[in-house]
């Protein structure tokens, strides 16, 4: 797998990522043990870089993510670059959507990120919409 550099993050990152908003919605039934497995040949594959967001499964898939990384501990974080995004609000139960990008939410949205991923820091998180 090609890797390249992404700003000042020392892991090199794939070329390709693996998208996850899957493996929490949209597409039809999940699998969260499918999901761990989808995630564990993605590694073993080279592909490091994974992709979520706050919104994916109404937090669902941050959890998903921060069980996996859970499981392989240190070695497994130290693998992976992980990026999430904010600023698409929806409430439980429905698709209507609106775009919330104030400080004071990307704060809250940072912190609900990092307690649902299990993690002190995110490689890359950036905005969803704006």
């Amino acid at each position: 797998m090609q890797k390249r550099l992404l700003g000042s993050l020392k892991t090199p990152v794939s070329a390709i990522g693996l998208g996850c908003m899957g493996m929490s919605e949209f597409y039809g039934a999940t699998d969260d043990a499918q999901s761990h497995s989808t995630m564990a040949r993605a590694l073993e594959l080279g592909v490091n870089f994974f992709d979520s967001a706050d919104i994916y499964g109404f937090g669902h898939n941050e959890t998903l993510i921060g069980q996996f990384l859970k499981a392989g501990g240190a070695a497994r974080r130290a693998q992976v670059v992980l990026a999430t995004k904010f600023g698409i609000v929806r409430a439980a139960g429905q698709y209507e959507r609106r775009i919330d990008n104030t400080p004071a939410y990307v704060q809250s949205a940072c912190e609900a990120s990092l307690k649902r991923l299990g993690v002190e820091t995110i490689d890359l998180y950036y905005c969803h919409r704006r």
